[in-house]
């Protein structure tokens, strides 16, 4: 019998969040797919929705706790990790906490928004009643890259005067900020 390592584990599961973030990328949201996991169970999954929703904290990881929340009939998540593609930003990672979720995972760090160690940490700030535990650079290159890739299928549809509806039909790869 193989026994999984952890780092499969946090791997596949961010291969997961990558999908999410695929998903949301054909519809010309920006690329970060959040999934919540309790005891190798997906109890919640998301991917940004701003432009559809029009709602500015339609993030991925916002969608994903709201999503697991319900599935749990409880908003303490905390027997529960967040596995999400983008270093959570200050809105997310106060949500995390507030949801008392146990571990965060992240991809690719985020220089502009970080909440998570980059520039701030939030999640781990000692004056809060609840603290999570924080690993990021899982599968980050795959992350990064596929964030770089949208901006700039985004970038060259704009100098054309298009919409991000004409990134989708390129065929460019799915692919920071939010």
């Amino acid at each position: 019998m193989k026994v999984a390592r952890f780092k499969d584990t946090a791997e596949n599961w961010m291969r997961y969040a990558l999908g999410l973030a695929a998903l949301g990328a054909g519809k010309g949201e920006v690329p970060v797919g959040a999934v919540v996991v309790k005891a190798d169970k997906v109890i919640g999954e998301g991917y940004n929705r701003r432009e559809e929703t029009l709602d500015p904290t339609a993030h991925a990881e916002i969608q994903a706790i709201r999503q697991a929340a319900e599935r749990l009939g409880s908003w303490r998540l905390d027997d529960c990790d967040l596995y999400v593609t983008l270093e959570p930003c200050p809105m997310c990672a106060g949500a995390l906490v507030m949801a008392k979720i146990r571990r965060i995972f992240f991809g690719a760090p985020d220089p502009r928004w970080g909440a998570c160690g980059t520039l701030y940490e939030i999640p781990r700030d000692a004056r809060w009643n609840h603290s999570c535990k924080i690993r990021g650079g899982i599968l980050a290159e795959d992350c990064a890259k596929m964030l770089r890739e949208f901006f700039q299928a985004r970038r060259r549809a704009v100098a054309k005067g298009g919409e991000m509806a004409e990134w989708s039909k390129a065929g460019d790869s799915k692919s920071s900020r939010r």
